[in-house]
């Protein structure tokens, strides 16, 4: 086991771009892949998950490195150089990792693994915020659960294939695959591989797509003929899970408020073979209105702080502050206010999240179904999932009855 100067170089690279440059790291993470050909699958392993691991830590590996923000070239090889002793990694003669204090590390990471923020590397305001909502146990939990390397889990396209069908052909791939219990869609992967590479994949075979996430759409109660709106479909990762569940019949309305998201989703509906979708872009009211009551079912997976798939995004927890969690509470209010009147009498909706924070999820319902539009729905269910307990992303959804 040792480090490789293309590769660390590489990594070194990238890690400039998400801490200085304000970049995206699962875009970073891409470019960087692409750099040398020649790299074999345990190469591109080393950049991507190295990369996501320094982010995940940053605040830890920047604490016991003693570097602060903005961070320059220098600091960043300190935090790498704390990576590679805590991995175990013999620290090779290099310029950069000169005089690498290898005892100390290991002291220091002992030492501040006594405190929360510092052990799971967070910033003071998420601790605090995650405490006062879950409480000081379960937030612990959580927050350590939120920092374990998330399990790639792939969606069964049911209008292309079954999952027995495509467990064999991944097998015959070497990629195994397990099923889930009562995930009646989905595949984990056993290890990690690039399954967008796979003619499977190409074919429309499957989606990847979190197990937390699967259960929204059999949530909602969707059937074949339905007329059935997404009303914040993004690149329709659920979307596309309707579809499949629908068998193509009746209409799905994919909304969104972003033309180049709608782009994305046309693209993966076409790869799916799913073709009842229709697309409307979020210009302006009357694109809201035009579809007020018609609805059998309606989703709202409303925008929020992303607290409930921090294992999937880390840099999320270096971008997050406290000032967009109240700001985007706000607009979930608006959001659940508006597109609630899509629900005709007799209708199904779901208010979806992918946080973990209850103020953005069960006390949102609480408070809409007390305002004079929601006086009109009857609550019938919710459920909250926590990575802490179900090994998955931090999800809630509730589903709410329109009255005839």
């Amino acid at each position: 086991m040792r480090l490789h100067r293309n590769l660390v170089y590489t990594t070194i690279d990238s890690l400039n771009a998400i801490f200085n440059e304000g970049e995206y790291a699962d875009k970073v993470v891409a470019r960087a892949l692409k750099k040398d050909k020649r790299w074999g699958s345990s190469d591109r392993k080393f950049v991507a998950e190295t990369i996501y691991e320094v982010v995940r830590w940053k605040r830890l590996y920047a604490e016991i490195a003693e570097v602060k923000e903005p961070y320059n070239r220098e600091d960043i090889w300190r935090m790498f150089a704390v990576w590679a002793v805590l991995r175990g990694y013999p620290i090779p003669d290099w310029r950069q990792l000169e005089g690498t204090p290898e005892r100390k590390i290991k002291g220091r990471f002992d030492e501040l693994s006594k405190i929360r923020k510092m052990r799971e590397s967070i910033p003071d305001w998420m601790d605090e915020v995650g405490v006062q909502e879950l409480g000081e146990e379960l937030w612990t939990k959580e927050i350590a659960a939120q920092n374990k390397q998330a399990q790639v889990i792939l969606r069964v396209n049911t209008l292309n294939t079954t999952k027995e069908k495509l467990r064999g052909i991944l097998m015959d791939l070497n990629i195994e695959t397990d099923f889930l219990p009562n995930q009646p869609d989905a595949l984990v992967l056993k290890e990690r591989a690039n399954v967008f590479m796979t003619d499977a994949f190409k074919e429309g075979l499957f989606e990847v797509q979190d197990a937390s996430s699967q259960l929204v759409a059999a949530f909602l109660d969707v059937q074949p003929g339905m007329r059935v709106v997404d009303t914040c479909a993004g690149a329709g990762g659920k979307t596309l899970h309707m579809a499949s569940l629908m068998q193509n019949k009746g209409q799905l309305i994919a909304m969104d408020l972003y033309e180049s998201k709608l782009k994305q989703l046309k693209l993966r509906a076409k790869r799916n073979g799913a073709f009842n979708i229709e697309y409307r872009i979020i210009d302006s009211t009357k694109v809201i209105k035009k579809l007020y009551e018609k609805a059998d079912r309606v989703l709202i997976d409303a925008p929020c702080s992303g607290l409930g798939v921090l294992k999937r995004n880390p840099d999320a927890k270096w971008k997050l502050q406290p000032e967009f969690i109240d700001n985007i509470r706000k607009i979930q209010a608006e959001v659940l206010e508006s597109y609630s009147r899509i629900v005709k009498p007799g209708g199904k909706l779901v208010y979806a999240t992918c946080s973990v924070l209850p103020s953005e999820n069960q006390d949102q319902v609480k408070k809409f179904l007390a305002t004079e539009n929601g006086k009109n729905f009857t609550f019938v269910k919710d459920s909250k999932v926590l990575a802490s307990q179900s090994g998955f992303d931090g999800f809630y959804m509730a589903l709410l009855e329109r009255k005839e």
